[in-house]
């Protein structure tokens, strides 16, 4: 079953508001990593502005850590560095490492 999230969306693509429903709000989520590029290293300020730039709901650190506690989103222990959980073609998860 898909689960639709237009609803939390404007008519621009930005999310407007933060499902309540987990299972929503990880469709969410997921929706927001495609905003990211695969192999690419973002400062924090980088990432603010693009989840600033795809919401309207003003809070991008709700949304950083989300994106994080997911595990769409990695980033080093000090949170100098952020980076794109790339899903491998089988379905399985590559550990968050930056494919060559």
């Amino acid at each position: 079953m898909e689960i639709k999230i237009k609803q939390f969306l404007d008519n621009q693509g930005r999310l407007k508001q933060l499902p309540a429903k987990n299972r929503v709000r990880q469709e969410v989520f997921r929706y927001l990593s495609s905003k990211f590029e695969d192999d690419r290293i973002y400062n924090e300020k980088e990432v603010n502005q693009i989840l600033t730039e795809w919401s309207t709901i003003g809070d991008y650190f709700i949304l950083r850590r989300g994106l994080v506690d997911s595990q769409l989103l990695n980033r080093m222990a000090d949170g100098s560095q952020y980076w794109k959980n790339i899903i491998q073609d089988k379905g399985g998860k590559n550990n968050g490492q930056l494919s060559e």
